[in-house]
């Protein structure tokens, strides 16, 4: 049998070959399990991207990041914990003043309102604690079923899996998903890997599509991933 030719990619993973060795015949739980050896190799440690000093910091920080990137909360989010960095001052900035310094991240009138208030919250129910439960985060305003699963997974520690925009589309690139929706999706990758790994999975993910799996102008064939074990519609 002939042996397979491999390529070099940014990182040196001996067992990435060319798209022209056949895609390999697995179930999608192996498939699942050999992209989780691909994703420890290149990212075994995975931080936190987004800047945040505690829970609330971070449930703030992932309400910018909304419909923005973290490198553009990361600039803005400092500026807007210089003025308020805990949830007792927060909920005294009046909503106006929010806005002007997180207007960068867009979407500026709706979320100052979300901070304001949610704050508030905090403060008159929750003692000014962040809650630990999915239904408490995501009754707050502004704070959606991804956003309260950040704060579970990345504040707390506690199992979650958050699925954004970008890890949908991976998921289905790779096959794991039918990337009918993100809930879907969510539910098809907890269905694939263990409860322990989803914490780290989910960033891993992200850090790959940062890197090797961009949205516009991928090269499939060249992907770590994709060339080995992408959808073949995708390959053409």
């Amino acid at each position: 049998m002939k042996k397979p030719t491999c390529i070099t990619p940014i990182r040196t993973l001996n067992y990435i070959c060319k798209k022209e060795d056949p895609l390999e015949r697995i179930s999608k739980k192996d498939k699942a399990r050999k992209i989780a050896e691909i994703l420890d190799d290149l990212y075994p440690n995975s931080p936190i991207p987004l800047q945040h000093q505690d829970p609330y910091t971070l449930l703030i920080a992932v309400l910018l990041s909304a419909q923005c990137t973290d490198a553009r909360v990361n600039k803005i989010s400092p500026i807007l914990f210089e003025r308020a960095d805990n949830v007792y001052d927060m909920a005294k900035v009046p909503i106006e003043e929010i806005k002007e310094i997180i207007r960068p991240c867009g979407l500026a009138p709706a979320k100052s309102k979300a901070i304001f208030n949610l704050s508030n919250i905090l403060v008159d129910k929750y003692g000014g604690k962040v809650p630990k439960t999915f239904e408490e985060l995501e009754s707050l305003p502004g704070v959606g079923h991804k956003t309260a699963s950040v704060v579970m997974s990345q504040a707390f520690g506690l199992p979650a899996f958050p699925v954004d925009t970008h890890i949908h589309r991976l998921a289905y690139r790779w096959g794991l998903s039918n990337g009918k929706s993100v809930v879907q999706t969510e539910k098809d990758l907890k269905r694939l890997y263990p409860e322990s790994s989803w914490n780290k999975l989910h960033l891993q993910i992200i850090y790959f599509g940062r890197e090797y799996c961009p949205a516009r102008n991928h090269d499939f064939q060249a992907c770590p991933i994709c060339g080995k074990y992408g959808r073949k519609s995708l390959l053409k």
